[in-house]
């Protein structure tokens, strides 16, 4: 007998993998999420909510390492490049909280999280903004996973 069935294994895979994309470790939740959609395999609103927090979650993560941990960044081991809290750091700089809501996007997103710690940004505007921008993400790869 399994100890956990295989419908609490698919949602649990689907929240680490999103979580991992978070961080800069590879992994391809969207990719994840319409596969799950498209087969058929799991509620759509759950998988949305379910890879949505696990990415919220990675990126709490890395504003917390991001309010504490610079003080590493010369270490081999530490997670960002200086070429990318710059990067993060300009467009912080420039457009300010709302560059949260593309927290989301390839390259830049996980590194604009790691800024808002550095710069001490409050926890529940973080929250809101990075959620809005993640869940609507998720939502349109459902909606085009569902038309496919």
């Amino acid at each position: 007998m399994a100890l956990i069935s295989p419908e609490v294994l698919l949602y649990l895979g689907l929240f680490l993998n999103a979580f991992v994309a978070a961080t800069l470790l590879p992994a391809f939740s969207e990719v994840a999420l319409a596969s799950l959609i498209a087969s058929g395999n799991g509620e759509s609103v759950l998988l949305i909510a379910v890879a949505t927090l696990g990415n919220v979650l990675g990126s709490i993560l890395n504003w917390w390492l991001g309010g504490r941990a610079l003080v590493y960044q010369d270490r081999r081991w530490f997670p960002f490049s200086p070429r990318q809290i710059e990067r993060g750091t300009r467009l912080f700089e420039r457009y300010g909280y709302p560059t949260l809501l593309f927290a989301w996007l390839p390259i830049i997103g996980d590194p604009l999280t790691f800024v808002a710690g550095i710069f001490r940004m409050r926890f529940l505007p973080f929250l809101v903004l990075t959620t809005l921008g993640k869940a609507g993400r998720y939502i349109v790869i459902a909606l085009a996973a569902n038309a496919f």
